[in-house]
């Protein structure tokens, strides 16, 4: 649950959006966006990047304290999906596009592989965020084959001239507990140091008493020091590692079983650990060189009944670029290499390793101040799918308090095993594969804002075509193999966003309208993407008393869900979710208490979640199509230390 929406830029009013009211006068906070490369502010982007700051990341944060799926899941057109009702894993869905086409990043490099694992999304907590950068629609001209979709950049908080911390404790009444701490300091006038550092457990629950734990139980610590630098005429330095462990159980509880009689647990040990650099140093006054390096591996040990896999992803980055700007132009030109690589001890010939060199170059230009046009591209030699090439086309025109942006953009995504429904039951019963074609998309966008006084408003038009799409099709009773869709899967869209504020009062309202169809590798007709809402629907009232209290009050609608191989229904059912939260400061230490899911919707209450027969992928649940856990409250408090 989020009381404050997210930070849409609508026109030269945005950054002003989130400024109390005792300080209305004052001149905004400048932000400037990272994921774009540009260095632009962020109302100067033609691409469309929303921005959620620090101020609206503490307050997800005193809901969901040990990940981030709460952090975007509110967000206009991005849909977090759970897609393992067995070990509670979740992806990101962009504007209707399958997950796996969503590229996450921490301060601009894939710290958590190539493509993100659907357990990623819940190991990433956002006590360290500065702000959260969201591009949406084909960013392969930026980032390559991982980015089909769109990216999530994690920007990390900077260390302050003064010594400062955090401490926060949370439980809540599903038996879960959290504990997060952040504390950053200078270390010479050019040094400066953070560490973020969280424990997070979570006990199994069945709350439906079916036997299957409705909430998986795991436990977590991470730990990441970071050290950043900044020397003469603009050089500076981010270097960052990382290290996670984790251990989830999900399934049959003990002494309970599935339909065939047999238990069948459901676990996964995780370990991460990752490095990287991202600096930039400017060259003889007239450019700026720029250099990305990143590594991480990530090993598992999953069992899904009888059935143990090991395994081991690996990604590394390397990334030059020069870049600079003359009067009302910019640019930026570069290298990449990159190496996506998975290894499995138990299924081998899934392995694979894809090399990737790549040239990008972008740039943009200002004309008479109001109109603004970018072109970036990207030319990648896979390895495994050839050279591609990924252009990308934006404007951005800005007549007095209404902001238009128009984008349009190619990318490709290299097939893997983990399309969702592997990831969620694992490689047992998936086919070798066989003559797969690299999956490849088309995007655009167009993108209406005004801005004037208390009043916001955006509209946004998107749609995308893929076409060689992969999709899990059936086998036998026991098995399935990945296949090309034979057709497009076409996706279009609307998003409304409306804001208004009234002295300490916000009010916001959005809606979005997703029409996604895609080829049925079954009837070879066309059917609506599973699992994507046509409408869906929130309105949020914020009350805050700045350094004092906020108050605030949710309603969240999801509409009616085509359901895929549920032998219960066809099409989900739409529900309401209600929610509030308040959060008392008392100095520098805070109370708070947020309760979800007020009304108790919980799937399990229409239609079960256990099958009378295990699917062929190997899955012994239907899809998640609305909550699992039902009413929750959480609580606990915050402490801050040193400087403000």
């Amino acid at each position: 649950m989020a009381i404050a929406p997210v930070v849409v830029v609508l026109g030269p009013a945005a950054e002003a959006q989130n400024r109390p009211p005792e300080v209305e006068a004052e001149e905004p906070e400048e932000i400037v966006v990272q994921a774009t490369r540009s260095g632009r502010r962020v109302q100067d982007e033609p691409i469309r990047v929303e921005v959620l700051n620090r101020e609206e990341i503490e307050e997800k944060l005193l809901m969901r304290p040990g990940n981030i799926a709460m952090l975007v899941s509110e967000t206009p057109g991005l849909r977090v999906q759970t897609t393992s009702p067995g070990l509670g894993a979740a992806n990101v869905r962009v504007q209707g596009l399958k997950g796996r086409y969503t590229q996450i990043l921490a301060d601009g490099l894939p710290l958590y592989g190539g493509q993100t694992p659907a357990l990623g999304l819940l190991q990433i907590a956002p006590t360290d965020l500065r702000q959260v950068e969201i591009i949406k629609g084909a960013a392969s001209a930026l980032y390559g084959p991982s980015a089909l979709g769109g990216v999530v950049n994690l920007v990390s908080r900077r260390p302050t001239a003064e010594p400062q911390g955090e401490l926060l404790l949370n439980a809540t009444s599903r038996d879960g507990q959290d504990v997060t701490g952040y504390a950053a300091a200078p270390v010479t006038s050019a040094l400066g140091a953070s560490l973020t550092a969280g424990l997070n457990r979570q006990d199994r629950r069945d709350i439906d008493a079916d036997g299957w734990a409705s909430l998986p139980g795991y436990r977590r610590w991470t730990l990441r020091p970071r050290l950043f630098w900044e020397g003469a005429s603009g050089a500076e330095a981010l270097l960052t590692v990382g290290a996670l462990g984790e251990h989830r159980a999900g399934g049959t509880l003990p002494g309970r079983t599935v339909a065939d009689g047999s238990a069948f647990p459901e676990q996964q040990r995780s370990r991460r650990y990752d490095a990287g650099v991202n600096a930039q140093l400017p060259v003889a006054g007239w450019a700026t060189l720029h250099l990305r390096m990143s590594g991480v591996t990530q090993s598992h040990r999953r069992r899904f009944g009888d059935v143990v896999e090991h395994d081991r992803h690996r990604t590394l980055l390397t990334e030059v670029s020069l870049g600079g700007g003359q009067g009302a132009t910019r640019w930026l030109a570069g290298a990449a290499y990159q190496n996506d690589a998975y290894r499995s001890r138990t299924f081998p010939v899934f392995d694979y390793s894809y090399h990737v060199p790549a040239l990008f170059a972008q740039a943009e230009h200002t004309l008479a101040s109001r109109l603004t046009l970018a072109a970036s591209g990207r030319v990648d030699d896979h390895s495994d799918y050839g050279t591609r090439f990924s252009p990308r086309l934006s404007a951005l025109f800005r007549p007095g308090p209404w902001t238009l942006r128009a984008s349009l953009g190619r990318g490709f995504h290299a097939p893997t095993p983990f399309v969702e429904e592997i990831e969620a039951a694992g490689l047992s019963r998936l086919e070798p594969l066989r003559d797969l074609r690299a999956e490849t998309a088309d995007s655009a966008s167009i993108d209406v804002g005004y801005a004037r006084g208390p009043v916001e408003g955006n509209v946004t038009l998107f749609g995308s075509d893929i076409d060689h799409a992969v999709q899990v099709q059936d086998v036998s009773s026991d098995r399935v193999g990945l296949v090309n869709a034979a057709g497009v899967t076409r996706t279009r869209g609307a998003e409304l966003l409306l804001r208004y504020r009234w002295q300490a009062v916000t009010l916001t309202g959005s809606y979005v309208h997703t029409d996604a169809r895609e080829p049925d590798p079954d009837s070879g007709g066309r059917r609506a993407v599973p699992l994507t809402p046509r409408d869906t629907a929130g309105l949020t009232a914020v009350w805050e008393r700045h350094g004092r209290s906020r108050f605030g009050l949710e309603a969240y609608y999801t509409g009616r869900q085509s359901l895929e191989d549920d032998p219960y229904r066809s099409r989900s059912r739409p529900y309401f979710q209600l929610g509030a939260m308040g959060e008392i400061m008392l100095g520098r230490a805070s109370l708070f208490l947020n309760a979800e899911n007020l009304l108790n919707v919980r799937q399990t209450r229409y239609a079960p979640l256990l099958r009378p027969r295990r699917a062929p992928d190997g899955a012994w649940t239907v899809d998640a199509w609305a909550p699992l856990d039902g009413f929750t409250v959480n609580g606990g408090l915050r402490l801050r230390f040193g400087a403000e």
